[in-house]
């Protein structure tokens, strides 16, 4: 190690995951309580420090299959939070990710020895760290890409009717959407497809259950709602 390296600081440097699903169809964050210092006994993300022998995408992948069981999810780097007193423990610079996935996919063993919960994006409870300023960005970017992107998929189920479709974006979006101009727009993408089977939890007439192609979305590649 050269002289370069011995007269700079160290610190730690950590992942945090914010982890967005659809549960009872309201858009959620999965979070967790903290069992050891600091901020022991508050609502937190799902975090960890990245290991000596592994990638920041690493360290975030495997805390986010640590907690849902899940291993092939869509996952975004959000950005690093470096703030000097960010951690009231040590010096620590954490690289934010959120991830979006299918809650009928979660391993809900594995949520429960976590002691994790779902807890609605309007409903979040008091946070330690700078985990509010991670939520509220994460928020910002999954606005930003859901309605040019098809990443909105990542959190429903492989049959969907509309209405699903309309709901979670509304969640998403935080506002009321037109029906009759979100069926026009949902009508005209050749990725949405309609399929055989019929949705009758809701109704007796039932609704169409649709499917995304994402062969046809590569071949067109057009997307917006």
């Amino acid at each position: 190690m050269t002289d370069y390296y011995l007269k700079n600081s160290k610190f730690y440097v950590a992942v945090d995951c914010i982890i967005f699903g659809l549960n009872n169809g309201e858009l959620s964050i999965l979070l967790t309580k903290r069992r050891f210092e600091p901020e022991k006994g508050k609502w937190s993300l799902m975090g960890g420090f990245v290991g000596e022998n592994e990638s920041v995408d690493e360290a975030a992948q495997r805390v986010l299959t640590d907690l849902t069981g899940l291993t092939n999810v869509y996952m975004e780097q959000l950005g690093a939070f470096g703030a000097i007193d960010r951690d009231p423990g040590e010096r620590v610079v954490s690289v934010a990710y959120y991830a979006l996935i299918n809650f009928d996919e979660l391993d809900r063993r594995a949520v429960e020895e976590h002691d994790a919960r779902w807890i609605g994006i309007n409903e979040i409870p008091q946070l330690g760290f700078d985990h509010p300023l991670m939520i509220s960005k994460a928020l910002k970017a999954l606005r930003e890409r859901f309605t040019t992107s098809p990443i909105v998929f990542n959190l429903l189920p492989k049959l969907f009717t509309l209405s699903q479709l309309q709901s979670l974006c509304e969640a998403i979006l935080g506002e009321e959407i037109d029906k009759r101009n979100f069926r026009k727009r949902v009508t005209d993408l050749k990725c949405i497809q309609p399929t055989e089977f019929i949705d009758k939890s809701s109704s007796k007439r039932g609704a169409r259950l649709h499917r995304f192609s994402d062969t046809t979305y590569q071949l067109d590649h057009k997307f917006k709602i």
